[in-house]
Parts: structure tokens; sequence; C-alpha cells
């Protein structure tokens, strides 16, 4: 069956179905990862995004179901040059095109992926539909993708209730804004007991618990629409708690430190963006998803430092707070698919509550 993406600056690519075939607009962006589609499928930061993958074949190892990082598939859609159809791996369990239709993720096949992205970073991310609809109408396809917008997805992807994971070392409280399995288990392996929040609980309740540390998780989203976490987040930072914060959770606590952050042109999507560490001048490999960036420009000086810069294009990877047991980064220490270069951060945390002691 024919399916198409129709973009809101007006190109019409046209490839084969995958997946489901219902109709979606959402944001189109790109993903540069060789591996790792079952993870960038399960990631809950892409809640609100259909996900073009750069890598020409998708899908010839197969699902394993125990590498999802959440319990079920984010992203509006998946858009691929190929897509494997007899997947060869022993651990494989399911095709990625039924993962797909079980998922209700409608997808396309056949794509110049490499020319849609290069559209992309040209002229930024868009809002684009995939429907199987051979008799649409493009001016009123591009009257719907104008008025498009991204938006609760936080509300979306969180968890709906507190859940425990058992360790025997320090107790750390994770906020799920969007939060990947991998957090859960970096800290689990270095003897963490975890409590998972929902997004939008108290301050005043995590506080109460007592807890030895408290981790910001990734998510997706604007982050300036989460006022109320924002104001949550002032109190955490007060309490004084060693935190640390990942993607998302890195973005709002610069806000409420009263930062500011902007969308970036395209982003930074894939497994293989280059970050260096101030303090030492050392450059690690880092798995990443995020459309948002911190301005390094509004960080106060008396508040903050920047830690971590992008080597590529020099925006604010990673920020140290002042006189505060606090440190974020905008990358994936747990990365999940991704490069393991920086999960020493999970080591830093540990190090910071055992301070705190």
């Amino acid at each position: 069956m024919k399916a198409f993406l129709i973009l809101e600056d007006g190109n019409v690519l046209t490839g084969t179905s995958i997946g489901s075939t219902k109709e979606v607009i959402s944001e189109i962006v790109f993903n540069t990862s060789m591996t790792g589609y079952l993870e960038v499928l399960t990631d809950p930061s892409y809640a609100g995004q259909a996900v073009v993958m750069t890598y020409p074949l998708i899908g010839n190892y197969g699902i394993c179901y125990e590498d999802m990082e959440s319990l079920k598939a984010w992203p509006d859609g998946f858009i691929v040059r190929e897509i494997s159809r007899r997947p060869n791996n022993f651990r494989s369990e399911d095709s990625i095109e039924n993962f797909l239709k079980v998922n209700d993720i409608p997808g396309i096949a056949g794509i110049d992926t490499r020319a849609l992205t290069k559209i992309l970073r040209e002229k930024g991310t868009m809002n684009g539909m995939i429907t199987t609809n051979e008799n649409f109408v493009l001016d009123e396809v591009l009257e719907k993708l104008k008025g498009y917008t991204t938006a609760g997805v936080v509300k979306k992807v969180t968890c709906d209730e507190r859940k425990v994971f058992p360790g025997n070392g320090f107790k750390v409280a994770l906020m799920d804004f969007g939060s990947k399995n991998n957090i859960v288990r970096s800290l689990q392996q270095r003897g963490c007991e975890v409590t998972v929040y929902p997004a939008f609980t108290s301050a005043d309740e995590i506080i109460k618990s007592n807890p030895d540390g408290i981790m910001l998780s990734n998510g997706p989203g604007d982050p300036e629409e989460c006022v109320s976490i924002i104001q949550e987040i002032k109190k955490l930072i007060d309490s004084n708690i060693p935190i640390f914060a990942i993607c998302l959770g890195h973005q709002l606590v610069a806000l409420a430190n009263g930062a500011k952050t902007h969308k970036m042109k395209y982003g930074h999507r894939g497994a293989n963006h280059p970050v260096k560490d101030l303090s030492t001048g050392r450059v690690y490999i880092s798995s990443q998803n995020h459309g948002y960036v911190v301005d390094g420009d509004t960080l106060s000086d008396d508040v903050a430092e920047v830690s971590f810069v992008n080597v590529n294009d020099k925006t604010v990877e990673g920020v140290s707070y002042k006189g505060k047991n606090v440190f974020t980064v905008q990358f994936h220490p747990e990365a999940c698919a991704g490069p393991q270069d920086s999960n020493f951060l999970f080591d830093r945390f540990i190090h910071m509550m055992e301070g705190t002691k």
C-alpha cells in the first residue's frame, strides 16, 4: 500500500506503508543512530514526534523485548529508507513491522531519508502528515499542519502511581517526566533503592520520604510548558538534597534557576554526539535526544557554571550549580542505545550522596 509524508513546506514524499495505516500529524525529527531503533521507539521523549531514521536499513536484528526502554512505543510515526522483513538475531522475538502494527504506529518505508534529513537540517524541524489516502488535498493538509502544536506530552508519558525498585544502598527519588528504564537500572547497579514518582508529585511529598538523592529524568516537549513542575523543582533545590538531572530534567532545573531555554533548529538525536567536559578537556561520545536547549548566556554566573558543551555547535550540555549539590546534563549517561562513555556521572551522583552523610 502506498503511503505519503506531507511536509509543512509543501514537499510530498511517497513510499510504502508499514505498521498501522492510520493518519497522523506530528512533528518530524531525525535520528542518526545506526542501531537502537527499539530503544528509540520505546523512549518516552519521542512522544508527539514522528522519527526519521537516517541509517538506511532498519529492523535487521528484529525486536528484543528485553531491550525496551518503557512498556510501549511512543512516537507518532516511523520513517525509514528500507525495512528488514526477515530479521536475523538469536535474541529476536518479533519483526519491527509487526511491532509497529501492535503498537498502532503508522510508518513509511522507501523514503529517501537522507534527502528528507537535508530538508529538515536546512529548513528546521517541521510538522508533517503520514497518510495512506491517495486523494488528499494538499492545501487542506498544509492548513492543518500549520495549525498543529505538540502540548501536554509530559502528562501523557509519566507513570500513574509511585513505584519502588529494591536496593540495599542509597534511597533515590526519581521524578518521571518520561524516564527510560536504564536510568533505574543504572542506579540499581550501584545498589540504590529507586522510588519512581509521577511528574506532578509535590516537592513536599518527596522531601518527606527522606531520600538520599533526587533524580530528574528525561522527557518530551517544551520545558517552559512545565510551569507547575518548575515551581516544585525550586523547592527540591532549596531542600539541599543532592540532585542529578538528565535532558528535560536538566532544562527544568535551569528554568527553576532563572535561565531560559529555546527551541533548536533541528535538535540533537542520535548516539554519536561529542560533548566536552570543561573541567578536564576530555571529550565523550554521547547519546542524545532533545529539541530544546538551555541558553548559556542566561545562566547567572553567581548561580551556575557550564560544565559540558557540545563539540559540534557549542551548545550547553551540562551545568553545575554553585553552593548546591546539584549537577545536570543534557545528554544521556544511561544511553541505551548508545555509548557508555559518560555513565561515570552516576558514580559522581553516588559520591555526592556520600558527601552529604
